[in-house]
């Protein structure tokens, strides 16, 4: 597979990992095989490594000596974890944002939510979610805040992990996250930061209680064909 030359090789190679990750394609227990990442994009082992080191901080894998790299357990507690920091960071995100924006910044919001309202209705529960946070850790500027958006961006891919298995969810409970950020958005418009932040709290509660559910019957299916394959 061709790597772009947009961002250095181990940036790319770890790109590369962590969507076959988010996606499920590498499961959690699973062993990183080198060098089968290294022949499928034509690449040295040693930038492998590299990148498994870049990927390391995104707490989607754990390297172990002697052992190599393992794919992270993705767990209830683990989950709940996640969204903790997530809430508090992009609480102070939106805040910021309240604060600072200009008017072709706040065309942009609202362009936004056009976009959302757009994938609502056609039930793209991946688009619906990769607009907001992934349009979020494009925010330097009305956040200017260079450490606040660097821990973000290190969370991203386990948030993009997380909201990934939620895609079977119902139009209904994908409504009513739309509605719940419009809140959001709503609140950063008319410059009420406390407002924004409580109602991205909302937002994230919500989100992690889809994950939540949808990682319980991921499990129970998993379990079951456990129990079957050893009848």
């Amino acid at each position: 597979m061709p790597l772009e030359q947009a961002h250095s090789l181990s940036e790319q190679i770890a790109k590369h990992i962590s969507e076959q990750i988010i996606r499920g394609e590498l499961v959690e227990g699973e062993r990183i095989q080198e060098l089968r990442i290294a022949s499928e994009l034509d690449v040295s082992r040693g930038s492998v490594r590299e990148a498994l080191l870049l990927l390391e901080r995104t707490q989607l894998i754990e390297i172990y000596p002697r052992r190599g790299a393992i794919v992270s357990e993705m767990s209830a507690l683990q989950v709940r974890a996640l969204f903790d920091i997530t809430s508090l960071l992009l609480g102070q995100m939106v805040h910021r944002m309240a604060e600072t924006w200009r008017s072709h910044e706040a065309e942009r919001i609202q362009l936004l939510l056009e976009q959302l309202k757009a994938e609502t209705r056609q039930g793209h529960t991946e688009k619906f979610y990769d607009l907001i946070f992934q349009g979020m850790a494009q925010q330097h500027e009305m956040v200017g805040n260079p450490y606040l958006m660097r821990y973000y961006q290190e969370l991203l891919p386990c948030l993009r992990r997380s909201y990934f298995l939620t895609l079977n969810i119902s139009r209904r409970e994908l409504q009513e996250s739309f509605d719940l950020f419009k809140l959001v958005t709503e609140a950063i418009l008319i410059r009420k930061t406390h407002q924004a932040a409580l109602f991205m709290e909302d937002f994230c509660r919500h989100l992690r209680n889809l994950v939540l559910e949808s990682l319980t019957r991921m499990k129970q299916i998993e379990l079951a064909w456990a129990r079957r394959s050893r009848r």
